[in-house]
């Protein structure tokens, strides 16, 4: 049931954004939409969000991100993946909205729409209508070794400086939970996020043009995003 209703709003034609495997060029293509999932290997409610996320992962117009937060660690089970980065992430994104509450499973669609548990329909919902809309932001990167290089430009000034942010993620790894919540299971997760980093501030005036490490074979991910976090105006992957 997933399966087919995610089919049918993500099934299309996707954009130049992922590219083809080991690519080393990417343009942001219209349509392109970051999915962030905050879990944890301790939350027994979160085993299908993965799974969705997992699905996601493979649409070529979805940017799917799993960031593993820190703060289930408490019931029995340390989340290998789990940084307290991400919870606080996850925290100023609530801080944004005015809200002190958190929670796991949460899925965030381009900065801006969240979606706590098990939501497909309302996340392909979300996709789609992400889908649709248009950035003044024009984003390229390109990987040379171990370099990435970030061309932007805006057609239209910016009302506020928006944060330029590097993300690496690691695509797949199975884990064996022995304790807490979903002990006695073995998961696989995918678009594990290992490392996000905040590069600089771009006021969207002038064109942006910057380079930035990015060592090993992890997929490179560049997020332009307004401060907050709030709205997400660009983002492109090499893998």
């Amino acid at each position: 049931m997933m399966i087919a209703a995610l089919g049918l709003v993500l099934g299309v034609a996707g954009s130049n954004l992922a590219g083809t495997a080991r690519a080393e060029t990417a343009t942001q293509g219209p349509g392109a939409v970051v999915v962030e999932l905050y879990t944890s290997q301790g939350c027994s409610s979160c085993p299908p969000a993965d799974a969705l996320l997992s699905e996601l992962a493979e649409k070529p117009n979805v940017i799917a991100l799993a960031l593993h937060v820190d703060y289930w660690d408490y019931i029995g089970w340390k989340d290998n993946f789990g940084s307290p980065d991400y919870t606080a992430r996850q925290k100023a994104y609530a801080r944004a909205i005015g809200s002190r509450t958190i929670y796991t499973p949460q899925m965030i669609v381009e900065g801006v729409d969240r979606v706590e548990g098990f939501r497909p329909m309302q996340v392909a919902d979300l996709i789609h209508h992400h889908r649709a809309q248009t950035s003044p932001v024009s984003l390229q990167i390109q990987r040379q070794g171990g370099v990435v290089h970030i061309v932007a430009q805006s057609a239209e000034p910016l009302s506020e400086a928006a944060t330029v942010q590097l993300v690496r993620y690691r695509p797949e790894a199975t884990v064996q939970i022995r304790r807490g919540e979903n002990a006695g299971r073995t998961l696989t997760y995918h678009n594990i996020v290992t490392h996000w980093e905040t590069l600089r501030d771009w006021d969207g005036r002038s064109a942006l043009s910057l380079t930035a490490p990015a060592k090993g074979e992890q997929p490179v991910v560049v997020i332009v995003q307004r401060k907050g976090p709030g709205e997400i105006l660009a983002a492109a992957r090499v893998e």
